[in-house]
């Protein structure tokens, strides 16, 4: 069946019911959820298939708890968030009423990445059901195996209100055509400029979550033996390839050489046998290893130190396994300076000032996440107030994306839109206005002839202005000295 028939048809259903109430829409993601925790076995063994290497461990924390988290918050709140709200009335349309309404937008798209598959599709999924839509997901090509664990759970937890899509890049295209009533795409930057200029032929509304380069800001003020932990966590989360993972480290001038060996030191702390460790993921695909290869090389042949934290890196190795990588030095236009790394190699940065270091953020795309380790409380609002980011996390870095009353989304390259708990509801909503009146209505008092007996001399007095002929051009009031006349 074509992707346009299937489009046709699951469009089809949701005419049949255009708003489904909350006892039908808490029934699915109670489903959702029931389906996701009976078959998590089959989706960690899965995620070891397509990575390589990933721990059960680490799929569970990064992917199936989020993504119960975020079932369970849509579950206690969607009653609260279906509810219309009242909103003000002028006293001029007295008597009458105004409320919101929030209606299901119809059919919605989702076009999941590969580095968190399971999260990434279920994520939105959530929060497009439970605003009523119908949804229809395009997964990664590169994660076949989760793929077909996510198309059997979806099928059962949800046969009438979710379409599972498979396929290549040019699916994907053919996908992001359709004339959905919104599109959520999660990528690269330059993926999503494709993927809206093909959504804006259709005038479809899109999300992009999209990525960049997250920069850590770690203040005069701290000693990064306290923090170090929080930074590799973050760093190292699923072998590096998160769209929100630090990407390059600003400490104060003098003081990089001495940041990387207090990462190395505490890198072996929590990884005692490196990338050999049972929790450390493999990096996806053997292009993303060569990439990163690439990267390495370069920043090296131009002169930068790289740091290894572990044992140099076996470029043959079957499973795609690399150490963290400490970067110092390397010239800012080299790759891993100008492109997202997504990947465990960082960069290190020493500014001589604060005022540099947020001037040296500004410079550069408005990034998905920023990380500050400070403090000082002067710093942190200046900058709060001074860097355009997604979000901001404060002496840690990742969490925030966690959080299910914050929204999640990007701001120019790094995305547009945002979702999570309220916000995703939001997002998949059409927010419609309703102003009701009964059988009495202000609204005659505008008619032409009530306005100029009674409305225009209230206004007069409001505004403190008379209107009167002179206000008129010449044609208008020979026009009303002819109607007078006759």
């Amino acid at each position: 069946m074509s992707l346009e028939t299937q489009f046709a048809q699951l469009r089809k259903d949701y005419f049949r019911n255009p708003s489904p109430g909350l006892s039908q829409r808490k029934a699915a993601l109670k489903a959702l959820r029931q389906q996701l925790l009976a078959m998590q076995a089959e989706l960690y063994q899965a995620a070891a298939t397509d990575f390589g290497q990933r721990s059960a461990s680490e799929t569970r924390l990064l992917e199936v708890l989020p993504s119960i988290n975020s079932i369970d918050y849509s579950l206690r709140r969607l009653k609260g968030w279906m509810k219309p709200q009242k909103r003000h009335v002028s006293p001029l349309f007295w008597p009458a009423s105004n409320q919101v309404e929030y209606q299901p937008l119809g059919l919605v798209g989702i076009i999941v990445p590969w580095n968190y598959p399971i999260f990434l599709a279920l994520g939105p999924l959530v929060a497009a059901i439970s605003a009523g839509n119908k949804v229809m997901l395009k997964l990664s090509e590169f994660t076949p195996a989760i793929n077909q664990v996510l198309k059997q759970l979806i099928e059962k937890a949800l046969p009438d209100c979710a379409l599972v899509i498979e396929g290549e890049a040019d699916v994907a295209a053919a996908f992001s055509q359709l004339p959905f009533d919104h599109l959520l795409f999660t990528g690269s930057t330059a993926v999503g400029r494709h993927v809206m200029q093909a959504a804006a032929q259709n005038l479809t509304p899109v999300t992009l979550e999209l990525g960049g380069k997250s920069p850590v800001l770690f203040g005069p003020d701290l000693h990064l033996d306290d923090y170090a932990d929080r930074i590799i966590f973050g760093k190292c989360a699923n072998g590096g390839q998160t769209c929100v993972a630090p990407d390059y480290l600003l400490v104060p001038a003098g003081k990089e050489q001495r940041a990387a060996e207090k990462l190395k030191a505490h890198y072996h702390k929590m990884f005692p046998q490196g990338r050999q460790s049972q929790d450390w993921t493999s990096v996806i695909n053997q292009r993303q290893w060569q990439r990163l290869q690439q990267g390495l090389q370069q920043a090296a042949a131009a002169g930068a130190q790289i740091v290894s934290c572990g044992d140099a890196v076996d470029v043959n190795d079957p499973l795609r396994r690399m150490d963290l990588q400490l970067v110092l030095g390397a010239p800012l236009d080299c790759a891993l300076w100008q492109q997202e790394i997504f990947g465990p190699v960082l960069p290190i940065y020493g500014y001589r000032s604060t005022k540099e270091a947020i001037e040296f953020i500004q410079a550069r795309p408005r990034p998905l996440a920023f990380y500050l380790f400070s403090n000082d409380k002067e710093l942190q609002q200046r900058c709060r107030e001074q860097i355009h980011a997604g979000g901001v996390c404060i002496n840690d870095t990742l969490v925030h994306v966690g959080q299910d009353d914050l929204p999640f989304g990007g701001v120019g390259p790094s995305g547009l839109g945002h979702y999570h708990g309220k916000e995703g509801f939001l997002t998949f909503s059409h927010a419609k206005a309703v102003h009701r009146k009964g059988r009495l209505s202000s609204g005659i008092f505008a008619y032409p002839l009530l306005r100029r007996r009674l409305l225009d001399k209230v206004l007069d007095l409001w505004f403190g202005y008379r209107i009167t002929d002179t206000d008129r051009p010449d044609d208008s009031r020979q026009a009303l000295h002819q109607r007078e006349g006759n």
